[in-house]
């Protein structure tokens, strides 16, 4: 496949892939979390599997134009907050949480067998969307939650450390309510990324054809 094909597959594929995306985003079996974030059918998956599949420069690029999708869809949430608060949570919340899906590639080559490879660089770039939404969350949006209602979030999950107060309750509860909902959504997408790679991989990774030797 020359220079000029191959960016066409990607670029089709890339569409395919990021409207796949979308619509996976949609699907919330387990409805919604008061101030956002759920728990989606892995929509991070469509964009992980093209960073893997094209690499991560193409990579970075779906998750991108992913992201915009994401924040126009988002836009209501921003309604009524400062200008600086939107800038910070378009930012935190979807260009850089979105676009580092990309990365999922990252391990492709490094590691030899490419589902163990797939699983890691979903990992990694799965958890550096998790401390984007935790960054936002500390820095951004805990000021506007009240100490008791912060409080309260954590005791039904960790009630041990309920009691907490100050900056170290605004990270914790940051850490908690963004973890409620992304680290079950990272552990689905790994596993089910897994799943594709070992034993769908040969039919969908863009790996040259091995030809026997004499």
């Amino acid at each position: 496949m020359n220079a000029v094909s191959k960016r066409t597959v990607n670029l089709v594929l890339a569409g395919v892939l990021i409207a796949l995306g979308t619509v996976l985003g949609f699907i919330k079996p387990f409805g919604s979390l008061p101030y956002g974030g759920s728990i989606t059918l892995c929509s991070m998956l469509p964009i992980m599997f093209y960073g893997y599949r094209c690499g991560p420069k193409w990579g970075l690029a779906a998750g991108f134009v992913f992201s915009v999708l994401q924040l126009l869809f988002g836009l209501d949430a921003l309604k009524g907050i400062s200008a600086v608060m939107v800038v910070g949570s378009i930012l935190l919340d979807y260009l850089l949480a979105f676009t580092v899906l990309g990365l999922a590639g990252i391990f492709r080559g490094r590691i030899k067998h490419d589902a163990t490879a797939f699983t890691v660089g979903c990992l990694v770039a799965g958890l550096l969307r998790y401390f984007c939404s935790f960054l936002s969350g500390w820095l951004l949006w805990a000021q506007f939650m009240t100490v008791t209602d912060m409080q309260d979030f954590i005791a039904q999950f960790i009630p041990g450390i309920a009691g907490l107060s100050g900056t170290v309750l605004a990270v914790v509860y940051s850490l908690v309510y963004n973890g409620v909902y992304m680290i079950p959504e990272i552990l689905l997408t790994c596993v089910v990324g897994f799943l594709l790679v070992q034993f769908a991989g040969k039919q969908i990774l863009d790996k040259p054809t091995e030809r026997a030797t004499a």
